[in-house]
């Protein structure tokens, strides 16, 4: 490997500024995976192309011109950014980057994809600690409403207490009825 290659290193902010969501999937576009390996977007569609077989739906799709327009509306692509998505773009799921570096077999993709997987891995990470997060939420929310439920009980028993004591207190200070003897008085 090159001492070129060996110092590379893609800040993974860059990477995740290029994966989006399209479909509810994960993806990174074609061109965006492109400049990351040093080659021409053309290059790469082709490579693909010669390997169909590699790209299942599930690993590669082509955007419809209709979520092409709907893509450019969200990120206000700039005219000089619109000439590079003339075409619609090849959109890569995880397990697509992963086979486009057996496709483009070079020291560059290969090292690339191991840094773009690292970074797809760290971000299922997250999501799952998010989703951990969150049932720990609505178990704390549920055990509070148990909680609750349970020092309501506490203070209806303490009200009967206190009513309990005030009753037995009324009781001995009641004035007796019937026969009284003189030394009771």
């Amino acid at each position: 490997m090159s001492e070129r290659l060996a110092k590379l290193t893609i800040p993974d902010e860059v990477i995740l500024s290029k994966i989006y969501l399209i479909r509810d999937q994960k993806v990174m576009l074609d061109r965006d995976l492109a400049n990351l390996y040093g080659i021409e977007t053309k290059e790469l569609k082709r490579s693909c192309r010669r390997n169909a077989t590699r790209f299942p739906i599930d690993f590669m799709f082509e955007m419809t011109m209709e979520e092409l327009q709907d893509w450019r509306s969200q990120f206000l692509t700039s005219e000089s950014d619109r000439k590079g998505l003339r075409y619609s773009p090849f959109c890569f799921t995880e397990h697509g980057v992963i086979m486009l570096a057996s496709v483009l077999n070079s020291e560059r993709a290969v090292k690339v994809n191991i840094q773009i997987v690292r970074i797809f891995i760290k971000l299922r990470k997250v999501l799952a600690s998010n989703q951990d997060i969150l049932l720990r939420l609505e178990k704390a929310e549920l055990g509070l409403s148990d909680q609750e439920n349970q020092i309501m009980v506490i203070f209806e028993y303490l009200k009967q207490l206190e009513l309990a004591k005030i009753q037995e207190v009324d009781q001995r200070n009641r004035e007796r009825i019937g026969f009284k003897r003189k030394h009771e008085s």
